[in-house]
């Protein structure tokens, strides 16, 4: 009687008539075990902070994927100018996640502001640069010396101009940095009010398109330019499961531009207020993929070089270690 029942379930488990209703199941199953974490119902509102370089955000926004990741919770996206805008909103508790470059978490890190690094894009640094004007005689970085550079105080534009003075053998006291926001840099760009410009795409896709400047120096050899995705501690530590789909949504994003990158400029464009071309440009000049990641030992320590220059050079107002900002998933 066992054998006959032995070989009675044995008969159904491979029988091949129930091989749809095997699939079934597990599909089922795989499903279920997906929205165990995928989906958090305790998130009630998300609050996104971005720019006009964030270009996973900007297509997640545009094909609503936390509006269907999250059903219960109000989304709302923020656009911002910079970085350090971002995270001022994120400590102040207007934001809950945000996007920026290398350098405003260092700045808000040291500065105390509370924050979590919970991903990181690969390094772009083609996607940053030091820009002349076309008639300007400027070839050299070493030619920089006394002279009046643009550039957003506490972003990746930052650090790429730090990193040039010192490969071209100059001290920071022997430029004259310009504090102004993107829009304000272009116009003093524009006018001659400056003799150069460090800035990252799309705005120096668009002085290029637009302005025919010349490329003094590029990230390349300079700064890694990452991209991280920041989130406030309160957010994370109410929220943990939801951590995990958000990373989820910005890689389904870059995956979808991965294979419609004509698309994708054309929907940046019409966000943005970008040409066409200015877009695809900046688009190009991205690694393919640029999907979002936890943070690995080489990105913190990349970071903490980048902290500890700042901090060196007493830029900052204390040294930090970037590892204790860095969420873990626990």
């Amino acid at each position: 009687m066992t054998q006959h029942l032995v070989q009675h379930k044995t008969s159904i488990r491979f029988n091949p008539r129930n091989r749809g209703m095997m699939t079934l199941l597990l599909a089922c199953a795989m499903l279920s075990s997906t929205a165990s974490w995928a989906v958090d119902p305790t998130v009630k509102k998300l609050r996104i902070g971005f720019q006009k370089s964030s270009i996973n955000f900007a297509i997640a926004k545009q094909q609503k994927l936390y509006e269907k990741e999250f059903p219960n919770a109000k989304i709302t996206w923020n656009e911002f100018p910079a970085g350090p805008q971002i995270l001022e909103a994120l400590a102040v508790g207007s934001l809950d996640i945000g996007v920026t470059g290398d350098t405003p978490p260092v700045y808000a890190q040291a500065a105390n502001k509370p924050l979590y690094y919970i991903a990181y894009e690969a390094a772009k640094p083609l996607t940053s640069a030091i820009l002349v004007p076309k008639h300007s005689d400027l070839n050299q970085l070493a030619q920089l010396k006394g002279k009046r550079i643009a550039l957003q105080k506490g972003s990746s534009a930052h650090y790429l101009l730090l990193q040039a003075v010192r490969k071209a053998g100059l001290q920071w006291s022997d430029i004259q940095p310009i504090w102004l926001s993107p829009a304000d840099a272009r116009a003093a760009f524009q006018k001659g009010a400056v003799d150069a410009w460090a800035i990252w795409d799309p705005y120096y896709a668009s002085a290029q398109l637009e302005d025919q400047a010349k490329v003094l120096a590029s990230g390349q050899g300079l700064s890694p330019n990452y991209s991280f995705y920041l989130a406030a501690p309160n957010f994370v530590k109410q929220h943990p499961r939801a951590i995990k789909s958000i990373i989820q949504q910005i890689n389904v994003a870059d995956q979808w531009v991965q294979s419609h990158r004509a698309e994708t400029a054309q929907t940046i464009g019409q966000n943005t207020g970008l040409k066409t071309q200015v877009s695809q440009v900046f688009i190009d000049r991205r690694p393919r993929p640029s999907a979002a990641a936890p943070l690995n030992s080489k990105v913190i320590a990349d970071q903490q070089q980048l902290a500890n220059r700042f901090s060196e050079l007493k830029l900052i107002p204390h040294s930090i270690q970037v590892k204790q900002a860095v969420w873990t998933g626990k």
